[in-house]
């Protein structure tokens, strides 16, 4: 087991040289920022709505608080982001971002909201808690680890999750300090050893990445 080679990928672009309010002079990063991704096929029309819905809320009632939403190219999804949305003083509907200028709005977000699957292992690398718009994960053991939480898309869920992590911080902490249990940004390394150790280069076997304080699932 050697952790994910996104991780190690994350890392060295969180190093990267790059000044994200100045290239996003829009957003006020002094307030806290969350930061949206909702593409999935099953949640397009109906549940998409309930998102919006949701996000606008949130955004109306916390001034304190700035949602950063990379808009998916798909028409369903950007038309109706703009109808429930778009006038939103304090919401951000962006282009599709690079690799680069998303990690750094990551890097900067208070939590995520998301139904993505790979923003569930990256996020947590840089402590920010996930909030799952899915009613299953492909990443039980980020639940397990207490990094993600699975909402679901109801309006009233995703307002009453979004509320409890801005206004407890015992459970916000809770989360961002859980345990990231998908590398350490030092997968590459062990690859390289253990395929030394295959070829008979090196004699002792290099040691699996196991994430502190949690068993191997499987």
């Amino acid at each position: 087991i050697t952790g994910n080679t996104v991780i190690d990928a994350l890392f060295r672009t969180v190093k990267m040289d790059f000044d994200v309010e100045e290239s996003f002079p829009f957003i006020d990063f002094h307030k806290r920022i969350i930061l949206v991704t909702a593409h999935r096929r099953e949640n397009l029309g109906p549940n998409m709505r309930q998102i919006f819905e949701a996000l606008g809320q949130i955004s109306r009632e916390y001034k304190d608080v700035e949602i950063v939403f990379p808009v998916h190219l798909n028409p369903r999804i950007g038309d109706l982001a703009g109808e429930i949305l778009g006038d939103l003083p304090n919401v951000h509907l962006l282009k599709p971002l690079d690799y680069l200028s998303f990690v750094k709005i990551m890097e900067k977000s208070y939590f995520i909201l998301t139904d993505s699957g790979g923003i569930q292992e990256e996020a947590p690398s840089l402590g920010k808690p996930v909030l799952v718009l899915r009613k299953v994960t492909e990443r039980p053991e980020a639940v397990k680890a207490g990094t993600v939480k699975v909402i679901g898309t109801k309006k009233e869920d995703i307002i009453r999750e979004m509320k409890n992590l801005l206004e407890n911080e015992e459970d916000y902490m809770r989360m961002s300090h859980s345990i990231n249990p998908y590398g350490d940004g030092r997968a590459s390394e062990r690859i390289i050893s253990i395929l030394r150790y295959c070829f008979q280069k090196d004699s002792e076997r290099p040691r699996d990445f196991i994430a502190p304080g949690l068993e191997v699932i499987g």
